[in-house]
């Protein structure tokens, strides 16, 4: 089975919350937006840059956008179905809120849809693994750097 990779708002510090703890319930590598790697597979399965969380399953050969990522995220999770339901038909509600709250200055683009992966954004996909690779060998370095580390003197 292929790790699925997530594209999400890294520099949304609610998205990026979500996107560690999925990580942890499920083989999903996540990957910022705004990783480099991500420009040629978007640009490779939509012919442009949609601003849009995006769930790719190799193995299904299927690509979730907006409204349809956060339903198979939420049942991938083992949410109550009513629950994929709910966060599929308030998808905008919820990010224009965390959009809000994170100040993210742009809304998310309108692709909601699942889409089957094209054999040129299939391409893509192992530089997209190596960068969500990267990406959480970043956060458990942060992690175990912890406050113990951090210099003494800071803030005195």
């Amino acid at each position: 089975m292929s790790s699925s990779v997530l594209i999400f708002d890294g520099e949304c510090p609610y998205c990026s919350i979500a996107a560690v703890a999925l990580k942890r319930l499920d083989d999903v590598v996540a990957v910022s937006w705004y990783d480099d790697a991500v420009g040629p597979f978007l640009d490779a399965q939509f012919g442009e840059r949609p601003f849009a969380m995006v769930l790719v399953d190799p193995d299904e050969q299927r690509v979730y956008a907006g409204r349809s990522a956060a339903q198979e995220l939420a049942d991938r999770a083992g949410t109550p179905g009513i629950v994929g339901s709910l966060v599929r038909e308030n998808y905008e509600r919820i990010a224009g809120v965390v959009g809000a709250l994170s100040g993210r200055g742009r809304d998310p683009d309108d692709y909601h849809e699942t889409y089957r992966l094209r054999a040129d954004a299939a391409d893509e996909l192992q530089a997209l693994r190596a960068a969500g690779d990267a990406d959480a060998a970043d956060v458990v370095g942060d992690a175990a750097d912890g406050p113990g580390d951090a210099d003494p003197s800071a803030g005195a």
